[in-house]
């Protein structure tokens, strides 16, 4: 994701205010005995927001307004933090190196991705974390935590790297905490921003969209 994307944050002030989550394509056909069949078009889900909603006063705007110019309006990516779902561990609590599983050792391997799944009774469905924070991740082989010298982290792919000599041996389980951001793009390349209606009550449409590898 290196070509048309900066590795630059949306103002964190603008969107702890925004609104919007994720999405899924489900084709429904309706069937002649009043029953219906479901199948999912995407594999994963695809994330939007409104960023209008974080502003809060005029320089709000005038951040939003040089963001959007520096980005060239969809031209290049960026992080973006979801004001509710942005770590490894549910809001309030701790990260931890035990939140998510990113993989079982196989005593060669040493590459993997960092990753975050969803479950219930019902199901589960795990997504990948491609960008995360800074400084934020850390990772333990069968529940011991590893120390900083024994892995390294790509924060623009979020794929980590152990060192040979903490090599996860065979069914050891690899897990990760982190906090990430998640890359998007403006949905538009025009800004309306009327200063009159922004006084009145009325924010202006800021859509950005999540960028799918």
């Amino acid at each position: 994701m290196s070509n048309g994307f900066h590795e630059v944050r949306f103002p964190l002030r603008l969107s702890l205010g925004a609104s919007g989550g994720p999405g899924r394509r489900t084709d429904i056909v309706a069937l002649s005995n009043g029953g219906e069949t479901r199948n999912a078009r995407w594999a994963d889900a695809r994330r939007r927001y409104d960023a209008g909603t974080g502003l809060r006063g005029l320089e709000d705007l005038y951040q939003l307004t040089a963001f959007f110019e520096a980005r060239r309006g969809q031209l290049y990516g960026f992080r973006f933090r979801d004001p509710v779902d942005h770590a490894s561990a549910p809001p309030g609590q701790t990260v931890t190196a035990i939140d998510q599983q990113i993989g079982t050792g196989d005593g060669v391997e040493t590459e993997f991705e960092l990753s975050k799944t969803y479950s219930d009774a019902g199901g589960a469905t795990t997504r990948r974390i491609e960008k995360p924070s800074e400084s934020s991740v850390v990772l333990a082989v069968d529940g011991l935590a590893l120390t900083p010298s024994d892995y390294a982290v790509d924060y623009a792919t979020g794929l980590v790297t152990i060192a040979p000599g903490a090599t996860p041996a065979p069914g050891a389980v690899v897990t990760a905490g982190y906090e990430f951001d998640i890359p998007v793009r403006f949905d538009t390349d025009r800004i309306e921003i009327s200063l009159a209606a922004f006084k009145a009550g009325s924010v202006p449409t800021v859509p950005l969209v999540e960028i799918k590898p």
